[in-house]
């Protein structure tokens, strides 16, 4: 049985390539991941381009990786697999 993890993510889009940058702080003081995007936040080529990325970095299938919230905003939160959460970088 496959346990599901929330991840909060900070999107920098239009960058020269997909890129994990670290660790930061939202506003009320939760971890997210700052990521940059080599994709436009147009007809959600952005979006598209955050679920392959993560999912790569993550090494699981992209139907693993779900966008719950989000879709038109920076900070996006990602449903994915728990166990693949030990793959990014250490907080």
């Amino acid at each position: 049985m496959e346990v599901w993890a929330q991840l909060v993510v900070r999107v920098t889009p239009n960058a020269r390539r997909s890129e994990i940058l670290g660790w930061g702080m939202d506003e009320k003081g939760r971890s997210v991941l700052m990521v940059k995007l080599a994709a436009a936040p147009v007809d959600g080529k952005a979006n598209l381009e955050l679920i392959k990325f993560i999912a790569g970095e993550l090494n699981c299938a992209k139907n693993q990786v779900v966008l719950l919230r989000g879709e038109a905003s920076r900070q996006k939160v990602l449903e994915v697999p728990e166990a693949s959460l030990g793959k990014l970088p250490v907080r």
